[in-house]
């Protein structure tokens, strides 16, 4: 039985790392100001990240998609 090859992961991953160290290092975003329409700058830093997540996940989504670093459905 031919052993499959497993595609190599690519060095675009490591942009995912970042969405997760930025939420974890609360103590650089505990605090009340600058405000945004109201929101203390807690939550409204947060928000941004689910913004900013989506987009990096699309980004090495497409760029992975673009180099065929996918599995085959074979």
């Amino acid at each position: 039985m031919p052993q499959r090859s497993r595609p190599r992961a690519s060095l675009w991953r490591v942009l995912l790392i970042l969405p997760v160290l930025a939420v974890l290092a609360v103590g650089c975003f505990n605090r009340t100001g600058p405000s945004l329409w109201g929101f203390p700058f807690f939550y409204w830093y947060q928000m941004l990240w689910v913004i900013l997540c989506s987009v990096l996940v699309g980004i090495v989504f497409f760029i992975e998609d673009a180099r065929g670093h996918h599995e085959d459905d074979a």
